[in-house]
């Protein structure tokens, strides 16, 4: 069951989740050229293996595997699959 980076991530894009993913699955890094252009940190959940490293890392608290996933960020797991079919 993939993770899902939620709205706290949008103008922080803090990259510490990017440097504990073993499986590179969170994008932008700060070295793409989306980094500048998108709001916030997306994950795919394609690639996601459910790991959880990210989710202590996050100092604003935005990711969420899919079970803990608020009714109210429902909305987060299409912005982050949409973010990896463009």
């Amino acid at each position: 069951m993939p993770h899902y980076i939620t709205e706290a991530c949008i103008g922080v894009k803090d990259t510490s989740c990017v440097d504990v993913c073993p499986v590179d699955c969170i994008h932008p890094r700060k070295d793409e050229p989306d980094f500048e252009r998108v709001e916030m940190l997306y994950i795919n959940p394609d690639t996601c293996i459910d790991c959880g490293l990210c989710v202590d890392e996050c100092p604003v608290n935005a990711i969420f595997s899919e079970d803990d996933l608020p009714e109210h960020l429902r909305s987060y797991v299409e912005k982050n699959a949409a973010y990896y079919r463009k």
